[in-house]
């Protein structure tokens, strides 16, 4: 039997894109941000999350991904500290659809420069319900969210 691994489905700029769930520790529906002055444009600014100040990164900057400006469902992905090097860090989405197990055979891999350069761990071709036309490409991004969170920190081993 082939080994399975959960991912969290979500949106953004009216693509499908996922993460690993072991990386988020919860999803939270959006709330204010306090901009951080000087920060770089990927900064949304920081919350007050239950007493705890957390970063919040606008993902969709930081990957060069075009939005709506505004989404009523946008949410928070609240990462785990054990992969932001101990961080209180959330990633805002336009919306999260799901929690999907993957097999290997249902994820195509890419070069590994192009996955270097645009921070994708694969494409998941998903089983596609003619159905449900909210998902006509079968096609989810599989971000590596790892890399990017290396990237941005310096960290190794998230």
């Amino acid at each position: 039997m082939a080994e399975t691994v959960d991912v969290v489905k979500f949106e953004l700029g009216g693509e499908y894109y996922a993460l690993d769930i072991h990386l988020a520790r919860e999803i939270v529906e959006m709330i204010p941000i306090t901009p951080v002055p000087r920060a770089p444009s990927h900064i949304a600014g920081v919350i007050n999350l239950r007493g705890e100040i957390t970063n919040i990164i606008d993902l969709a900057t930081l990957l060069n991904v075009q939005t709506r400006s505004e989404t009523e469902n946008r949410k928070i992905i609240v990462l785990v500290s054990e992969a932001t090097g101990g961080s209180n860090l959330g990633i805002i989405v336009d919306d999260v659809s799901a929690v999907m197990q993957v097999t290997e055979a249902d994820v195509e891999k890419m070069d590994a420069g192009l996955c270097r350069e645009a921070y994708v761990k694969g494409i998941i071709k998903t089983r596609e319900n003619k159905s449900d036309e909210t998902d006509a490409t079968g096609l989810v991004i599989w971000i590596d969210v790892a890399k990017v969170l290396e990237d941005l920190t310096g960290l190794h081993g998230a």
